[in-house]
Parts: structure tokens; C-alpha cells; sequence
């Protein structure tokens, strides 16, 4: 688990792409500016497809791409639980809360390395 980089729904999608392509994250945590609650994840696919539909970078806001709330997990998860949740939910970022609260961000890189780390304690 790792610290995420977040971003605020209100955000245009050009802070965005700024974010990512400096922070070298694939995705964002978009959080409640009050609560820092995980309300949606932008990844920079979605930004590309959003550019590609004819949205402008500074004129759309992250809020009009993101659409539904994010699976989330908790501190405790195993990586094999994260596994599973991320392939029936078709995501490849889980942020990581407790009592709601936006601690980290588990993506497939991070289970690459656990399962990798496994394998080669196996040998």
C-alpha cells in the first residue's frame, strides 16, 4: 500500500493529467474535499478517452468523467482478497480507507510484487 495521489471533484481535467503525468501515478483518488472520503478514481485512460470524445482539458471537470463510486478495501485486506475484488469489479485501483477515510491506493503493480515476492521466496 502506498500514499495515493488525490484530486478534488470540482478539479478540470487538465490539473489532472498534470497530477499523473508528474506524480508518475496511472490514477487518482478523487476525495470529498471535507471528509477526504474516496468519492471516485481517474485514471489516465479515462482522461485520454474524455480528450478523444471532444472534452476539453480545461473546461471539463473531473466530476462530469468519473460516474461511480469506487470499490474500496481496508488496511487488512490480503492481497489475494484484493485480487479477487479487483477482477470482479473490473478496476485496477483500490483505494485503501478506514472508517471511510482515504489512507492508500493498492493497484495491480502492487499485487504483481506481492505475488512476484511469493514466487521467488517459493524457489
Amino acid at each position: 500500500m502506498r500514499q495515493p495521489t488525490t484530486i478534488e471533484p470540482d478539479a478540470h481535467l487538465a490539473a489532472a493529467a498534470y497530477l499523473i503525468e508528474h506524480s508518475h501515478e496511472s490514477a487518482l483518488v478523487v476525495v470529498a474535499d471535507d471528509t477526504h472520503e474516496p468519492v471516485a478514481v481517474i485514471s489516465g485512460a479515462e482522461i485520454t478517452s474524455a480528450v478523444a470524445h471532444g472534452r476539453s482539458l480545461d473546461n471539463t471537470r473531473v466530476s462530469q468523467v468519473v460516474t461511480a463510486a469506487p470499490a474500496t478495501v481496508r488496511a487488512d485486506v490480503t492481497a489475494e482478497d484484493a485480487a479477487r475484488l479487483m477482477l470482479s469489479q473490473g478496476v485496477h485501483h483500490l483505494p485503501v480507507v478506514e472508517d471511510r477515510r482515504l489512507v492508500g491506493m493498492v493497484d495491480l503493480a502492487d499485487l504483481y510484487r506481492v505475488s512476484l515476492r511469493a514466487a521467488l521466496a517459493d524457489q
